[in-house]
């Protein structure tokens, strides 16, 4: 279930708010949907995003193992060792990754890394726009734009169901379009498309 919890809009952000819708104009440029997912690799299982606390363990060598927060640019630092990116990919993918570094900047002869996500930080997306009560809201992990949508409130009658977009900064900054039906249909790739933290939906 979703958690609705709709919090207060200040008159700061109201004024954010208008600039992002300005700026999510069907005249600029977009991607739909269904192609921007298509060059995709989605991961199985929890993907790390910003905001989680990794503890990273080099068995061995407790100088460079740390505990780390995830970075709004989706990056952690360890130890004698250049920043890492971990944001979208799995905790054992991002423990290969970094065995690969120790490896190739000869730390250690034969790396042996685990990454364990401690704590994760909750999905909070801000609604903007043509719903019922724009806001920010807190969502479950794996939540998709239709769960955005309702915690708002639903579209209203004046939103235009093709002209729904997703403003994403990581890992590049792009504006994902959906139509309405995209998010309630099994046709395309809307349904399966899930938010991450940062990002912002606009319904126009």
């Amino acid at each position: 279930m979703i958690r609705l919890r709709h919090l207060e809009v200040s008159a700061l952000a109201a004024v954010i708010a208008l600039g992002v819708i300005g700026c999510a104009s069907a005249k600029g440029n977009f991607v739909w949907v269904d192609d921007y997912q298509r060059g995709q690799t989605v991961p199985e299982g929890y993907v790390i995003g910003v905001g989680d606390l990794l503890n990273v363990q080099v068995y061995g060598n407790d100088k460079m193992s740390t505990k780390a927060r995830v970075r709004s640019d989706g990056r952690i630092s360890l130890p004698l060792l250049d920043e890492v990116q971990v944001t979208g990919k799995p905790p054992a993918q991002v423990a290969r990754d970094i065995e690969r570094q120790l490896k190739e900047q000869n730390l250690v002869l034969v790396p042996r890394v685990s990454v364990l996500v401690e704590e994760i930080k909750p999905l909070v997306i801000a609604v903007l726009g043509s719903v019922a009560r724009p806001g920010t809201y807190t969502l479950d992990q794996g939540g998709g734009v239709a769960e955005a949508i309702a915690s708002a409130g639903g579209l209203t009658e004046f939103a235009h169901k093709d002209r729904i977009y997703v403003l994403r900064k990581s890992p590049k900054q792009v504006r994902i379009r959906f139509r309405f039906d995209d998010l309630t249909s099994q046709a395309g790739l809307g349904s399966a498309f899930r938010l991450q933290i940062g990002d912002v939906v606009v319904a126009e």
